[in-house]
């Protein structure tokens, strides 16, 4: 990966110590195998040069600065494109369109129960494997309004996220995942609709997630949280105060 090589240098001309400094010893501790295979390493290091060529255009006024952040945002693109198999010209048209600072995306995914305490779950088209509902917020969007929207689009079904399960983090690396992003698990009540799949699912249904063995991503432990959550429930209704 000759671009990484070139990729330090360009660092070593930006203003600032802390930048500078924080970066190179980046680059500095991954040894020499960390540059011929895709490990976590140079997933951390693509994610960061994205983010602080991103934030270097966004803020800097410095003509000379703003030539180097955008030289060091196409590096980044270029070794996406590595990754994805999508062009870096597309890679770096979707990273410009961000405004502002740059901070990883938000995902939102939804527990739904039936009355016999089974999860709603779907049989994803893009992997093949089982999850629950989930989606990404998108901009000019709550996450509580994605949500609903996700649980329409893949479901059919009006719902309320009621209450918030458990905050979880994907960092760079992590189920194949190039970027960080932040997932809200929420705790849904059925309001209406009638279970409908979508072209996003193979299968859509109410399921005992013990019975469930290929799962997307985290999905798994998603799932064992939420039963953990709706016994505590249970447990209160049983014994109140």
């Amino acid at each position: 990966m000759f671009w990484l090589l070139t990729l330090a240098s360009w660092f070593l001309f930006l203003n600032g110590n802390l930048i500078t400094t924080s970066i190179t010893n980046v680059y500095l501790g991954l040894h020499c195998s960390a540059f011929y295979s895709m490990n976590k390493n140079y997933l951390d290091l693509l994610d960061q040069v994205r983010a602080i060529a991103q934030l270097g255009i966004n803020y800097s006024k410095n003509p000379f600065d703003l030539e180097r952040y955008n030289k060091l945002l196409q590096l980044a693109a270029d070794g996406y494109e590595e990754i994805t198999g999508l062009p870096s010209a597309e890679i770096k048209d979707r990273f410009n369109k961000e405004l502002g600072y740059i901070t990883p995306k938000i995902g939102v995914n939804g527990i739904l129960f039936n009355g016999e305490g089974q999860l709603l779950l779907d049989h994803r088209n893009d992997d093949h494997l089982w999850g629950i509902p989930s989606g990404w917020v998108d901009v000019g969007e709550s996450p509580e309004a994605a949500m609903k929207r996700e649980f329409m689009e893949e479901a059919n079904l009006v719902v309320e996220p009621v209450d918030i399960i458990k905050f979880y983090t994907r960092l760079p690396g992590e189920h194949n995942q190039p970027h960080t992003s932040v997932h809200i698990l929420y705790y849904c009540k059925y309001i209406s609709g009638k279970l409908k799949k979508s072209h996003e699912n193979l299968e859509l249904c109410y399921r005992d997630h013990t019975s469930i063995a290929d799962w997307h991503k985290d999905h798994q432990l998603q799932a064992q949280d939420a039963v953990k959550y709706l016994d505590k429930i249970m447990m209160r209704k049983e014994d109140p105060v």
